[in-house]
């Protein structure tokens, strides 16, 4: 792999670590600012409603500038929210920063995946987004244990100042290592970018990626309390148990990465099929400590093994001017299926049957991105009939 997709790897590293770090800290958040434990995971809500709205917003507004520039700019974003974040004195301060800092999200690994695709051959594409993604397992596996023992030990902000300095390294290595001339490409027109919301098939691809991923953060959103309250581990417990969580992220994100190189809708669908099973076993596994790892390792193989088919199915349907926002808008909709998922954790827990009820709830989720999946390879399969009809 070119050193330039690694260096993409490490602001992906940097950037997942602020998405996902707030789940280890939710119990001292609300604790500190004296908000529930749901208004706390909203947090997670606005950081991805802010990826949604920042994604192709700032990729349209964007596109006319060297891609290695938009990369440097988005991390000295990221890294300003960071920094904000830690300084925060109240919870609404907090959701401001924290919606700043997720702005950078969307473009960077929108951005960031067209770049990947364009450093390998064609028959390496998902695994070139798989090993940019590698970044986020990265930053489950390292980041937000070491974010949870900080935030623990030192108070939560610690760990915003310490992701801070994940920024800075990060911004560092990108300027160093991408090379302007290979990321960047001649600017599109608008109305070429946008065409690309026209094709039926990438926005159907965009709608399995809300509904399939909300499921993963129904529950992921809330394993800090699952796992305290239901299963009965210590606090100081839930770090180790997310190094295992992280492990399986790096284990899916790469094992869907190749399997979607040789086939992506089977592996695609597939890997949808495993995600629901995991979270509908959820009620079985987590009352007790040992099947909860188990739980807890699946769920991170199966969630990031959906990441790479989810994201090329979109590339390929958008191939023309609108990659960019039709990646970018991808990205995006992994966010929106965090908020909703987490937004449907919380309602679960405060005005549903509560927390060990997420899993099938979340299970139910992802069935519906698997119905949406099976109408779009319906729709690739009539295609060709019509075609060939046509020109009979």
């Amino acid at each position: 792999m070119p050193v330039a997709l690694l260096a993409l790897t490490a602001g992906a590293f940097g950037i997942g670590t602020t998405e996902f770090v707030i789940m280890g800290l939710l119990l001292q958040v609300s604790a500190d600012l004296q908000v529930s434990i749901s208004a706390a995971g909203l947090l997670i809500s606005g950081y991805a409603l802010g990826v949604a709205v920042g994604a192709p917003l700032l990729t349209i507004a964007t596109r006319r500038l060297p891609r290695k520039t938009v990369l440097l700019g988005l991390m000295a974003i990221f890294t300003l929210g960071n920094i904000a974040c830690a300084m925060a004195g109240s919870y609404e301060l907090l959701m401001a920063a924290r919606v700043v800092t997720s702005l950078a999200h969307g473009t960077f690994f929108g951005v960031g995946s067209v770049v990947a695709t364009g450093l390998v051959p064609a028959e390496r594409r998902a695994s070139a987004i798989a090993v940019m993604f590698t970044g986020l397992t990265a930053a489950t596996l390292l980041g937000v244990p070491a974010g949870a023992w900080l935030g623990l030990h030192f108070g939560w902000r610690s760990t915003f100042w310490a992701v801070a300095l994940i920024g800075v390294a990060a911004f560092t290595v990108l300027a160093l290592f991408v090379p302007r001339g290979r990321a960047d490409a001649a600017p599109s027109a608008l109305r070429d970018e946008l065409a690309v919301l026209a094709r039926p098939q990438v926005l159907l691809g965009l709608a399995m990626t809300v509904l399939g991923f909300a499921g993963v953060f129904a529950v992921f959103t809330y394993i800090q309390p699952l796992l305290t309250r239901v299963t009965g581990v210590p606090e100081a417990a839930v770090s180790p148990i997310l190094l295992l969580f992280g492990g399986g992220l790096a284990v899916g994100n790469l094992l869907g990465g190749r399997l979607a190189d040789r086939a992506l809708m089977p592996s695609l669908l597939g890997s949808l099929v495993a995600l629901a099973a995991v979270l509908g076993a959820m009620q079985w596994l987590i009352p007790t400590p040992w099947s909860a790892v188990v739980f807890v390792l699946l769920l991170g193989i199966a969630a990031f093994a959906t990441v790479a088919p989810l994201q090329l199915r979109v590339l390929d349907k958008a191939a023309g001017a609108g990659q960019n926002l039709a990646s970018s808008l991808n990205i995006a909709a992994f966010n929106l299926g965090n908020a909703l998922g987490a937004w449907v954790g919380g309602v679960v827990i405060e005005r549903g049957p509560g927390l060990q009820a997420l899993g099938w709830v979340a299970a139910l989720l992802t069935l519906a991105g698997l119905a949406i999946s099976l109408w779009s390879r319906a729709l690739d399969r009539r295609l060709p009939v019509a075609a060939a009809t046509a020109c009979a």
